[in-house]
């Protein structure tokens, strides 16, 4: 059992955190980007009105640190220009819990995000524990680090997406309706997946899709311009006498953003979906997907690895993602969250390193975070309220942009003035549900 010296020292050791942003072309430009409204508040900084602000960063990756400000309990105060969280915790690893350092070592496994996307980001995917180590021995300069990269996207606005593959029938109806996609991936290949069907062996049919899809990503820039300039012409040909699908039009605008990429095309490989404020979408390893539009939480293991193939003027490495891909279909899981009270929903992926709540605290409200027994990223989101320090009784302002470190067993009670938006990252609880359990 701790001593009250240790539990003391963790109760102050609630920190705020001066936090990186990244200005990546796909990002939303200027005051309409809710990133670069945070990053703003957070960090004291000028919005450039025509610069893209896309992610706004809260943890430990080296590609975007953050900094400790102050300790809010004790009003002392740390050089935010030498001190990262990064190295803080490794000197301090009593505030990640004693689970966590025996699983992750001396680190934060996650890492926290806000993303404002105005245009879709590559089709890409994230590489799994032992294709990450190999990459990163491969190609450090490219694969900046040696760990896999699960990842949650909870929408704050209406966010678009596109993720997984269609189902067997939904691909089948897609070679009978797009000649384009028979074009490129030829005669063999588009037989072989007609005829199939749902009963058929599932290493058959996982053979089946990737021969086709690597087809279609492996083709030739002169072919793939020759039909996505064929598809263009029959799509906007046919929208004069029917209405085109949500797909259609989805490829339309990829298009328009993206021309000659085989990404344009590779879209009717995927699933569109569309996410509504508070649903969340969970990806695995080796999972393909590109974001399309809008704003949101995204949450992932400590990693930057990303293997693009499509949507992207950036470097493409479309054999390792071809090889990679696990081939799985079928419409991707929606994630509505748990309510835990009446102010707090909580998400939980499939993942050990991480889950998220989301708070939303009328005025004059009070809601307890219970403590937990791993370290915490709680961001601000919007609104204006206080947060109550047990140990101390004394309490804090915080407002939209803050963005406090909270150590492990560390309970968190907070009151609004005007409406609070939160949302909190941890450890997911059911990782700690099975350490206990010994399993």
């Amino acid at each position: 059992m701790e001593s009250d010296a240790v539990s003391r020292t963790k109760q102050s050791n609630i920190f705020r955190l001066k936090c990186s942003v990244h200005n990546y072309d796909w990002g939303i430009r200027g005051y309409d980007s809710r990133v670069a409204r945070l990053f703003a508040l957070n960090s004291g900084s000028i919005i450039d009105p025509d610069k893209p602000y896309a992610e706004f960063w809260m943890g430990t990756h080296d590609s975007g640190p953050s900094f400790l400000i102050a300790a809010t309990e004790n009003g002392g105060s740390v050089d935010s220009d030498s001190t990262s969280l990064k190295s803080w915790v490794s000197e301090n690893p009593n505030v990640l819990g004693d689970k966590v350092v025996e699983k992750w070592g001396a680190d934060i496994p996650f890492l926290f995000k806000v993303l404002s996307v105005a245009k879709p980001l590559s089709i890409q995917a994230h590489p799994d524990k032992e294709l990450a180590k190999e990459l990163h021995m491969l190609q450090p300069k490219v694969y900046r680090d040696a760990n896999h990269k699960p990842e949650m996207a909870l929408a704050i606005t209406e966010f678009e997406a596109l993720c997984g593959f269609i189902s067997l029938e939904e691909l089948k109806d897609v070679l009978h309706t797009v000649p384009e996609i028979v074009e490129m991936i030829g005669d063999a290949d588009t037989n072989r997946v007609l005829l199939l069907n749902d009963e058929d062996d599932e290493d058959d049919l996982k053979s089946a899709l990737r021969s086709a899809f690597t087809q279609l990503m492996s083709a030739s820039k002169s072919l793939i311009s020759k039909a996505i300039s064929e598809l263009k012409r029959r799509l906007n040909s046919e929208s004069e006498v029917r209405p085109l699908t949500a797909k259609e039009a989805l490829v339309l605008q990829l298009e328009k953003q993206y021309p000659d990429d085989v990404g344009v095309i590779a879209a009717f490989f995927l699933n569109y979906v569309k996410l509504t404020p508070g649903e969340a979408l969970h990806l695995g390893a080796n999972e393909p997907h590109a974001y399309i539009s809008g704003e949101c939480i995204e949450c992932m293991a400590t990693s930057d690895n990303v293997i693009r193939a499509g949507l992207t003027p950036k470097f493409r490495d479309v054999q390792t993602l071809c090889a990679m891909l696990t081939y799985k279909q079928g419409f991707p899981e929606i994630l509505q969250g748990v309510p835990m009270n009446p102010y707090i929903t909580k998400y939980v992926p499939p993942f050990d390193e991480f889950e998220v709540d989301r708070c939303v605290l009328p005025g004059g409200a009070s809601v307890v975070f219970p403590a937990s027994p791993g370290p915490s990223i709680f961001l601000v989101a919007g609104g204006e309220g206080t947060m109550l320090h047990e140990e101390s009784h004394r309490s804090d302002v915080i407002s939209e942009g803050d963005v406090l470190f909270v150590p492990d067993e560390a309970e968190v009670n907070i009151t609004s003035e005007v409406e609070l938006l939160i949302f909190r990252t941890g450890v997911n609880h059911k990782f700690f549900d099975t350490f206990m359990n010994g399993k």
